[in-house]
């Protein structure tokens, strides 16, 4: 039979194992956040732009704009990117415009880290403007991680009262 001894410094023991499971897993797979971007119309007096934007976004992503006519294009330098901290300091919204876009096209916006890729499409025509977004997640890491946690702490925990000393 083990002692009072033995058991408090064995539940001690199984506590530390499940915070540095826990610790692994926020080291390992990181914390992570994304949302699907809103994209609509700024109307100037000289041009049209699109304004793309999504609210929480961690770690810091990649935006990326496209264009169904202009296949291949590469829009860099005629879009302004901009990461703002949120107020709880974790995480950043994303702001993007593109300018000088045309009328009957569709524009996407995607915006991507290593988690997850979310698009917001946009089709501006002379009578309507249409959206669609969509979020994809591109790595099962994080489901994983919550997996193997669970799994380390179910199978560490039955074997601490065998693992006392005598």
């Amino acid at each position: 039979m083990a002692s009072a001894g033995q058991i408090i410094f064995w539940s001690i023991i199984s506590i530390i194992i499940i915070l540095a499971a826990a610790i692994a897993l926020i080291i390992g797979f990181g914390i992570s956040a994304f949302s699907i971007p809103e994209v609509n119309v700024e109307y100037n007096a000289s041009s049209e732009s699109l304004r793309c934007e999504a609210p929480r976004w961690f770690p810091q992503p990649t935006v990326v704009w496209a264009s169904q006519v202009d296949q291949g294009a590469n829009f860099s330098e005629v879009s302004n990117t901009s990461f703002e901290l949120n107020s709880e300091n974790v995480t950043m919204k994303v702001v993007s415009v593109l300018y000088n876009v045309t009328i009957n096209n569709t524009y996407s916006c995607m915006i991507e880290n290593n988690i997850a890729k979310a698009t917001g499409d946009i089709k501006v025509t002379d009578s309507e403007i249409k959206r669609r977004s969509h979020l994809q997640l591109l790595t099962s890491k994080a489901s994983l991680g919550v997996s193997s946690f669970f799994a380390i702490t179910w199978a560490l925990l039955p074997l601490s009262p065998h693992l006392m000393l005598k």
